[in-house]
This record gives structure tokens, sequence and C-alpha cells, in this order.
């Protein structure tokens, strides 16, 4: 079995130089997003979750096959069951989406599939460090776990600032059931494919959605 050999990153731009970058992002969303700088300032969502996904895959150590597979599965998956969501209402609840993530394609923006492989892959990375001697379906359940803890920050920014809306107003638990379901297979196709993959700038970015989304709910309940 050939083994990829462990990427070497130009002198240039290091993992901290990429960490450095992407918290210049966050920073500058989370006060552009307060202040805010304009009103059509949040509209630049999509722009930062390319950015961010692009500059952590820069930095994933050794492409493989199950990479590629997982990437593609992630994506797809993804979207096609925030599109089920949206047309049924029966996997998540009742909501549709807001102008804010971009283009979409039966009510569901394309970018939300790259939200899914993004986050992903960050929990999936995170498990591997806190269980990197566990069993791939520990590290699966651990990073699925992870994403549904993410969402419970994400959803009430995302109703405040149209990300998109649910019935009511109301968040049902069936959305994060929902999101566990979804997440829980990818994330042990992931475990079981990526045993020992380690990538710094993914934690620091899962670690900066957290804390972003945090800021964002401390400044919903404080205004």
């Amino acid at each position: 079995m050939n083994v990829a050999a462990p990427y070497k990153w130009p002198q240039g731009f290091t993992p901290a130089i990429g960490i450095v970058i992407l918290l210049i992002l966050y920073v500058v969303g989370i006060v552009g997003i307060i202040l805010p700088v304009h009103e059509q300032f949040i509209l630049l969502t999509p722009l930062n979750l390319l950015v961010s996904t692009a500059i952590i895959f820069y930095f994933h150590p050794r492409w493989k096959t199950t990479t590629y597979l997982y990437l593609v599965l992630a994506y797809l998956v993804g979207f096609t069951a925030e599109v089920f969501g949206v047309q049924t209402g029966i996997l998540f609840g009742d909501y549709n989406y807001g102008k804010v993530l971009g283009p979409k394609m039966w009510d569901t923006p394309f970018m939300i599939g790259i939200n899914w492989m993004m986050l992903g892959y960050c929990a999936g990375i995170i498990a591997n460090v806190l269980l990197k001697y566990h069993h791939w379906f520990w590290r699966g359940l651990l990073a699925a776990l992870l994403m549904v803890g993410l969402d419970v920050f994400i959803e009430p920014v995302a109703i405040a600032y149209d990300f998109w809306q649910w019935e009511g107003n109301d968040i049902p638990l069936r959305n994060y059931i929902g999101w566990f379901i979804v997440a829980l297979p990818l994330e042990c196709y992931f475990a079981y494919g990526h045993k020992n993959t380690r990538n710094k700038v993914a934690i620091s970015l899962f670690l900066l959605q957290f804390l972003f989304f945090l800021v964002l709910n401390i400044n919903l309940w404080i205004r």
C-alpha cells in the first residue's frame, strides 16, 4: 500500500500564517456585523466561507482517494439533506433560506454544501486529536456531536441576520436531531479513512467559528 509523503508547506505560507489570516477574517467579520460597517456587509459571508475552506484544505497533510470521496460526499449529502429539509420540513423542521448565503437551487444555497464539508472536516480533525487512540466510531460520534454543539450557537445568529428563518421563529429540537443524523455517517467515514490526519489550521477554524457565533450571540442578548 502506497502511503503519501507528508506535505511540505512553502516557506512563505505556513500554518501559523494561515491561522493569522483566519483570525483577521473572523475579527473583521464580528466588527463588521456588530457595528455594522454596512447593511450589506453580511452578504460577504459566502466569500468568507470560500476563503476559510481554501485555507484549511491548503494545509491538509495527505491527499488520498478517501479524502476526495469524503469531500464529495460531505458536499452532496449536506446539500441534498438541506434540499430535502427545505422542501419537506421532515428532516430539520420548517425553515427557508434568506439571501445571505448566496445563489440557490431548489430554494437551497449552493454554499450550504460547502459549509457542511468545511465544518465536518474540522470537527473530524478535532475528534482525531481528542480521541486519537479510540475506534473510528467514537471519533465519528464525537465529531457529529461537535457539529450539533456548534449549530446550537449558529441558529440564533442565523435567524437574526437572515441566513435562514424558522416557521414561528422557534428552533425545533428536530433540527439538532437532523444535524446529528446527517453528520454521524459522514463523520464516521472521515474517522475511518483519516485516523492519523492532523491539521492545526482546521482546528483553529472550528474554534474561531465557535467564538464568532458566541460573540454574536452575546451581542444579541445584550442589545
